[in-house]
């Protein structure tokens, strides 16, 4: 039976392999994009959907700032409206503010820490319950590599990706019996457009760094996102899949 997939941030990179991956294992995908209110970033969602129709996919895309308590509970309510409860929660979205610590303002800390981080707590919050009650359900949070070795420049986004874990293994011992699972997946440097846009010398630098020799596709991000799920997943709780390439071994 199809399951109801919430996918947030599907418009980037990372997030369109996870929706198109989700809906090729048979799930029924939605997905969120940023909003502050105006017309630029609601055209940008209907040209993704467009898109997405034309490669064969049926996809919705609600308006939401993950960082807004109010937006995730607006979001929540029109989705719930559309299609019930949610089944699949993928709490994907995500910013950089990156800044050597020296120099770091507290915009650039609160922006990511609240993208990052308490957005987990903001969608999580709307849509668990109903999971609770059905006695089944899944929630997967996407960290990062930097959340667990850390990174100069990140210290906002390293302490968000790394606390996302910590929410990860406190959440899963609540719900564990209720056939609730949350799970972190926290992935390397991915062949995204965002980091294919950087300068190539930069980026080899990079490369050089990861064990294998390249960056990650995003279908192997969005792979494991399939298993954790997935029925056959229901065993695992409170884990976290490091998918980097070799570049940090725990």
């Amino acid at each position: 039976m199809a399951k109801i997939a919430l996918v947030t941030g599907g418009l980037g990179g990372l997030g369109t392999a996870m929706c198109k991956s989700l809906a090729q294992a048979g799930h029924k995908v939605i997905t969120t994009y940023y909003t502050d209110g105006s017309d630029k970033f609601a055209e940008e969602a209907v040209a993704w959907e467009a898109k997405m129709k034309a490669e064969g996919f049926e996809f919705k895309a609600y308006p939401c700032d993950v960082a807004s308590y109010e937006s995730c509970e607006a979001a929540a309510s029109l989705i719930k409206a559309d299609f019930g409860s949610v089944d699949i929660l993928v709490n994907n979205a995500g910013i950089t503010r990156d800044s050597m610590f020296k120099k770091m303002g507290k915009d650039k800390w609160d922006a990511v820490i609240s993208t990052n981080l308490s957005s987990a707590f903001y969608l999580t919050k709307q849509f668990l319950d109903d999971m609770v009650e059905k006695g089944w359900g899944r929630v997967i949070n996407i960290a990062s590599i930097n959340g667990q070795k850390g990174q100069a420049g990140q210290t906002n986004y390293s302490a968000a990706k790394a606390g996302l874990h910590g929410f990860t293994m406190a959440l899963a011992q609540e719900v564990c019996k209720k056939g609730v699972t949350v799970n972190t997946i926290a992935p390397g440097y991915a062949a995204t457009d965002m980091v294919m846009a950087i300068a190539e010398e930069i980026r080899n630098k990079i490369i050089a760094g990861i064990p294998m020799g390249r960056l990650a596709q995003p279908e192997e991000i969005a792979g494991a996102v399939v298993y954790l799920a997935s029925d056959v997943a229901g065993f695992m709780t409170g884990a976290q899949l490091a998918i980097n390439g070799g570049q940090h071994m725990m």
